[in-house]
C-alpha cells in the first residue's frame, strides 16, 4: 500500500556507498594481528553495528582478555587504518542509481537526512560529493543507542519535523530493517530478500528505482 511520504532517511554503508570492503579490510588486519579468524562472511555480521559493538563481536572469537583501554587503542587503530582507506573513495564509489534517485526526491521538494552508525559519515559524503544533498545527518556520534534501536531514525524524523509516518527509511542491514520498523517508519530493504525479508520492500539494488511507485 502507498503511502503519503514527506521525507526519506538514508543509511549510508551499502545503502549509497558500499565501503563494507573497506571495514572488513581494517577490521581483518585488527584480528590478524589478534590471531582471530575473520572472514568476508564473519563482516556481513558487522553491518549496521556500531564500531565498539562489532570489536566485542570480533574479540568474542578469540580467548584473550582485553580491558576497556586496550579496546579504545584497538577501536583507534582500525579507524586510523579504515580512514587512510575512505580517503581514497570518490564521487566514482557512489552506488548506482544513488544520484538519480536523490535528485528525483530534491525535484519532488522531499527533504532527506541521513541515518548511520558511521562516525565517519560526513567524511564519506563529502568525498562522493553527496553531502550537499542532505538536510540533515544523524550519524554514530550523535545518538547513545546504534541499531537496532530506532534512536538514529527517531533522530532524523524529529529533525525533518516529520512524524515517523512521513519518512521512508533505506537499509541494507538487518539491524538497521529492525530499527526502522521499531521506528514506526516504512522501510526499503536494498540487497538480498532473504536477509532483509522484514522490511516493508526489498530491492536488489538502487538501479531504476522510483519514489513514485512507493509514495502516493
Amino acid at each position: 500500500m502507498k503511502e503519503t511520504i514527506k521525507g526519506v532517511i538514508f543509511d549510508l554503508d551499502g545503502v549509497l556507498v558500499d565501503t563494507a570492503c573497506l571495514h572488513y579490510e581494517a577490521w581483518k588486519k585488527i584480528a590478524d594481528k589478534l590471531n582471530i579468524s575473520f572472514s568476508e562472511k564473519d563482516n556481513e555480521k558487522l553491518k549496521g553495528v556500531s564500531r565498539k559493538d562489532s570489536l566485542d563481536i570480533i574479540l568474542s572469537q578469540g580467548t584473550e582478555y582485553f580491558s576497556e583501554g586496550e579496546k579504545s587503542q584497538l577501536l583507534l587503530n582500525k579507524n586510523n587504518d579504515y580512514l587512510t582507506l575512505v580517503n581514497q573513495i570518490n564521487k566514482n564509489d557512489v552506488l548506482g542509481g544513488v544520484v538519480k534517485l536523490i535528485e528525483e526526491l530534491k525535484c519532488k521538494g522531499m527533504k532527506i537526512s541521513l541515518g548511520s552508525a558511521s562516525k565517519n559519515a560526513r567524511l564519506i559524503l563529502e568525498l562522493t560529493g553527496l553531502y550537499h544533498y542532505f538536510d540533515y545527518i544523524v550519524d554514530g556520534n550523535m545518538v547513545v543507542k546504534a541499531k537496532p534501536a530506532p534512536d538514529v531514525f527517531l533522530m532524523g524524523a524529529e529533525l525533518l519535523g516529520l512524524s515517523p509516518s512521513e519518512c521512508l527509511v533505506f537499509e541494507d542491514a538487518q539491524s538497521g530493517v529492525q530499527a526502522a520498523l521499531a521506528a514506526g517508519m516504512k522501510v526499503v530493504g536494498v540487497g538480498e530478500y532473504a536477509l532483509l525479508h522484514q522490511a516493508t520492500f526489498v530491492v536488489p539494488n538502487l538501479i531504476g528505482f522510483s519514489i513514485e511507485d512507493y509514495i502516493k
